[in-house]
């Protein structure tokens, strides 16, 4: 196999809810694919996902998400022989040795405090090639004494960040995106994001979803993104719905609302790299000291997971429009990096580093 053609394996975690783990892999196996239009690229998927229907990838399903299909997926890894094995907040200890013995490298991407901890355990420390953290530095907790020791110990490099991966500006798909939704002028955005309940916040998408009726029913154009569940009644005429969007359709939205009412996980990290003045609320645990750090900095404000609380800094926020000028060139300012990019480099790194610099035959 020559060096423009490598065999990238891509594991998300998958499944009936959320796809932020696959959005970000799918965003990364694009850039590849641009790189190296003949690389050879497959993705491990549940079949519960919705998007394993139509991949624009080929595609081996499971039963379930990988991470529980630990026979199903070291089959697939020897089968595809793949010279690099990107686990995004997936994987057993025996599906990266797995991957290991077909000769590729490991990368693990982690977005969270406990995905983080998994890849830090000595015995992944001396499986894992390339650690990615799904989250500007900038916003991170340092790590910590333990996890800086074991590596050094082990000579493993530190953790890369890959800040923010959004696909490139596109006015003409804003331009669709708003005469779909019949948007006459820009929208308060209201995305909870579309996984399942955190611990103590099942109900957040029902909180993040009153709180955009109670801006609508003022008049304010409002978009929800998420699910929401039955709406009660009729929905005020401010107000538009959509369970999800394309990534790229939601990103434009971000760029061109007056204000976004997001997580404060990745969907808070996009909103403040699109410019977009921008409200966190927390819904995991680890997000909240996020927030915080990123309201520090100046680059958003918090609201409590209650949806009068949301929809009165909403409206404190709209109605203050120097300040959000002010928050909206703090989050140009803070130049998060393309993560694609990061992603990119990193891999040809780890294929130059093989025998045959990037190949098997």
């Amino acid at each position: 196999m020559p060096s423009d053609s490598p065999r990238l394996l891509f594991v998300p975690v998958s499944g009936p809810y959320g796809m932020g783990e696959y959005a970000r892999s799918a965003a990364i196996a694009h850039a590849a694919r641009e790189r190296w239009p003949q690389a050879a690229i497959r993705f491990l998927l549940s079949r519960e996902a919705p998007y394993a229907a139509d991949p624009p990838f080929e595609t081996t399903l499971l039963p379930a998400s990988p991470t529980r299909c630990t026979e199903q997926v070291t089959t697939a890894i020897a089968a595809f022989a793949p010279d690099v094995v990107i686990f995004d907040n997936a994987g057993r200890t025996a599906q990266l040795r797995a991957a290991r013995a077909a000769g590729a490298a490991v990368v693990f991407v982690s977005a969270r405090r406990r995905q983080r901890w998994r890849a830090g355990r000595l015995r992944w420390l001396r499986l894992i090639d390339e650690h990615w953290i799904a989250y500007p530095q900038a916003l991170d907790a340092p790590p910590g004494w333990i996890e800086t020791l074991k590596r050094r110990c082990l000579r493993r490099p530190p953790p890369r960040h890959l800040d923010v991966i959004l696909p490139p500006a596109d006015p003409a798909r804003r331009a669709r995106g708003f005469a779909d939704l019949a948007l006459e002028t820009a929208p308060v955005l209201v995305v909870p994001g579309g996984g399942t309940g955190h611990p103590g916040t099942e109900d957040a998408a029902r909180c993040f979803a009153e709180a955009a009726v109670a801006l609508a029913t003022g008049g304010t154009a409002t978009v929800f993104v998420g699910p929401s569940g039955p709406s009660g009644g009729a929905d005020p005429p401010a107000l538009r719905r959509r369970r999800s969007l394309p990534q790229a359709d939601l990103v434009e939205l971000m760029r061109g609302a007056r204000l976004v009412v997001a997580n404060g996980g990745s969907t808070m990290v996009q909103a403040i790299a699109c410019a977009a003045p921008c409200i966190a609320v927390p819904i995991a645990r680890d997000q909240d000291a996020r927030i915080r750090r990123a309201v520090a900095a100046g680059l958003a404000r918090r609201a409590a997971l209650d949806q009068e609380a949301i929809a009165q800094t909403a409206r404190q926020l709209l109605a203050d429009e120097p300040a959000r000028a002010a928050l909206a060139q703090r989050a140009t300012a803070a130049g998060f990096a393309d993560g694609r990019s990061i992603a990119l480099a990193a891999l040809e790194r780890l294929l130059a580093r093989r025998p045959d610099a990037g190949g098997r035959s």
